[in-house]
């Protein structure tokens, strides 16, 4: 999940360099009676549980806990926290497929996709996705992928508990080349050291987790000659420039209006349109905005009057806002003015990473986004039960801080993407050319304003992939946010796309 914070969130500023830490051995030192902190060593931990899935009882192993990754001469460079589920079976060898997941942020841990989707376990919530009253409750996942596959979720370093060695520059790990490389090594060792080199192997990732995921394709083909069957993208952005409402970037704006229509009919502002299919009355603002509106904004200043009244008044009609405020945009209404603006006489928000889920403003009359209602909604929930989780039924102990959500990454090294949009789009192709059995699997909410099933469709059709690699590539959409998996008919659509796509990615 791409972080919270909206200086980051929408990836506004281009962070560039490294932060510089003070140098950490002489306070170390000195909490320790002037010797050095011991290194930190593997430690992990096994438990054994069941579960039921439809008439099948399913026995699995959960191992939690930390894998070292090290210098080539030894050194520590940082630990790494992992959770992994193994179905424990007499008909299932090493050539058993194996996913790794992970989350996005950057600085976000894997809990959101593990306790949402993926897992044996998942956090209870209300079918509609709203948030539920605490205590929280978890309980078995029937929707879990631990029947086709094995799990591994991974929080990269200064997320979860993982955290980079003592005496080590944590900021080292922190960009966009550097994770790469730190994610892509931990999936090495994992490989290696439960024989898995046979399996067939998956990454999946939610938002900025879909960059990490692209590049480790790449990077896992170039580094050690590990090649994947499959990726599976969830709330995709594989370029940044589709999502930052910067001065002079016209294309989100363009991008975005789909998802806008979609929430301002959910919320009954188009009255008109209430009883179309969803994706009829999607396809009509894609063709529109891709279209007719695109090429006004490209005119700028030098739209007709007469036409820029059109627009207008067409916005209007698939947006719910105002014609008049519309025009004094100047055609041009951000994220955060039209989750403002929809349900402003109700005094409501909308959420960002699910529109579908409002909440009550403290400012009625301001004009700032105050907070994202839906994030609210599944961040207690998933926090507590994390926690919860850990200790009472994985036997794992630490007074570490679980990072959900860190900001300690920042600022993220953009490296050669400094004072540039982020594309890793290119990777991604050029890992499909170089792997032509390489399938994509792309997850995308008609309800997500954080990186809308429109810059999804846009992103896939500039590839540029020869036809006969095009169909490598199937999309999947659901009528629920970022987090689909928080509302339960996506959730029960996910799991049997996911499940379809491992089935048919990997050999039998």
């Amino acid at each position: 999940m791409i972080i919270h914070r909206i200086t980051v969130l929408l990836f506004l500023v281009l962070c560039s360099g490294v932060v510089c830490l003070a140098e950490p051995e002489n306070n170390d030192k000195k909490k320790n009676n002037g010797k050095k902190p011991d290194p930190p060593k593997d430690e992990l931990f096994e438990t054994t549980h069941r579960i039921m899935l439809g008439d099948e009882e399913i026995e699995y192993r959960a191992t939690t806990g930390t894998i070292v990754l090290k210098k080539e001469e030894g050194e520590p460079r940082a630990s790494v926290f992992f959770i992994a589920y193994e179905k424990i079976s007499d008909d299932d060898g090493d050539d058993r497929p194996v996913t790794f997941s992970f989350n996005g942020g950057p600085g976000s841990s894997s809990v959101w996709l593990h306790l949402g989707v993926l897992g044996p376990r998942r956090i209870q919530m209300p079918d509609d996705g709203t948030a539920p009253p605490p205590p929280y409750q978890l309980v078995d996942n029937a929707y879990t992928l631990l029947d086709v596959s094995d799990l591994v979720f991974i929080d990269p370093v200064s997320t979860g508990f993982s955290r980079a060695a003592p005496g080590y520059d944590a900021s080292k790990f922190h960009g966009v080349e550097a994770d790469l490389n730190s994610v892509g090594e931990f999936i090495r060792l994992y490989t290696t050291r439960n024989h898995r080199w046979q399996s067939p192997k998956f990454l999946i990732g939610e938002s900025y987790g879909t960059i990490r995921a692209a590049g480790l394709a790449m990077r896992l083909q170039d580094a050690y000659g590990m090649y994947l069957n499959g990726i599976m993208l969830v709330s995709t952005v594989l370029d940044f420039q589709t999502i930052n409402f910067a001065h002079g970037n016209d294309l989100p704006y363009s991008l975005f209006l789909p998802a806008f229509a979609a929430t301002a009919r959910y919320h009954h502002r188009l009255p008109a349109q209430g009883d179309r299919p969803l994706p009829d009355f999607l396809a009509e603002v894609e063709a529109f905005a891709l279209g007719d509106y695109n090429v006004a904004l490209a005119q700028g200043d030098a739209l007709p009057q007469e036409q820029r009244k059109r627009i207008a008044q067409r916005l209007a009609d698939y947006t719910g806002l105002p014609e008049d405020y519309i025009e004094k945009s100047d055609l041009r209404v951000n994220i955060f003015k039209f989750a403002r603006e929809l349900l402003r006489e109700d005094r409501k928000i909308i959420g960002r990473f699910d529109s579908r889920i409002t909440g009550v403003v403290t400012d009625p009359i301001g004009s700032g986004y105050e907070y994202d209602p839906s994030y609210t909604a599944i961040h207690g929930p998933i926090s507590t039960m994390l926690n919860h989780y850990l200790r009472t039924e994985l036997n794992f102990e630490s007074d570490l801080t679980y990072e959900i959500l860190s900001g300690k990454v920042h600022p993220w090294n953009y490296g050669k993407y400094k004072n540039r949009y982020l594309h890793v789009a290119d990777r991604l192709h050029r890992a499909m050319v170089r792997n032509p059995y390489l399938k994509v699997f792309i997850g995308a909410g008609y309800y997500d304003l954080a990186t809308p099933f429109s810059v999804t469709n846009y992103t896939v059709n500039h590839l540029g992939l020869a036809p006969d690699l095009r169909d490598n590539i199937s999309v999947s959409y659901y009528e629920a946010g970022h987090m689909m998996y928080t509302h339960k008919p996506s959730l029960i659509k996910m799991k049997s796309d996911l499940a379809a796509f491992i089935r048919a990615a990997a050999p039998h």
